[in-house]
């Protein structure tokens, strides 16, 4: 049986939110092996000067716990 952790991890992108999951999930890649899923727990914006300046995700990894 296998085991998942899962960590929060919030990114950001200057051009969507799926790219903002996307870097997180790249991001956390570099350190962490075995990675399952991503949960999006929530989208936000930044907004300057009536438009959206950055994009925003926190975001739930899932990943296998080696033994």
């Amino acid at each position: 049986m296998a085991i998942l952790k899962v960590i929060e991890i919030m990114a950001s992108s200057k051009s969507s939110w799926e790219d903002a999951a996307a870097t997180a999930v790249k991001e956390a890649s570099k350190t962490i092996k075995g990675i399952q899923s991503v949960y999006i727990k929530e989208q936000s914006a930044t907004v300057n000067k009536g438009k959206i300046a950055e994009y925003r995700v926190i975001t739930k990894i899932s990943f296998t716990v080696e033994r």
